[in-house]
């Protein structure tokens, strides 16, 4: 395992976002939704991600998870994904998503 600065850890700006719309995203690799998070004052990002297996899209509006949104946008198929959502993984094809236990506004950081 790499070790890291606590500097490089402040760096990752992880924050709270709500997840406003989610679409099928049917031309990703691999399953995946289209994803548009508010992550207050960061704005309105856009995110692909995996998490198709363990969430049904009209179950995640409304949802708190945590992002990161400092990674430079990524193109994935014909949709540019500006966020990273975060999320563990109990097996190959499952993520689960990091979220707060507490319901908190969008922006905040992981300290």
């Amino acid at each position: 395992m790499k070790q890291i600065s606590y500097q490089d850890f402040l760096d990752v700006e992880i924050r709270t976002g709500k997840i406003i719309r989610a679409e099928d995203f049917p031309k990703a690799k691999k399953p995946a939704y289209k994803l548009w998070i508010d992550f207050g004052e960061f704005g309105i990002k856009k995110s692909s991600a995996q998490i198709t297996k363990l969430y049904e899209k009209e179950d995640l509006i409304g949802k708190t998870i945590l992002g990161v949104v400092n990674f430079p946008p990524k193109q994935v198929a014909d949709f540019m994904s500006e966020a990273l959502v975060l999320g563990v993984i109990p097996s190959d094809d499952e993520v689960v998503l990091v979220v707060p236990e507490k319901n908190v506004r969008p922006g905040l950081k992981l300290l």
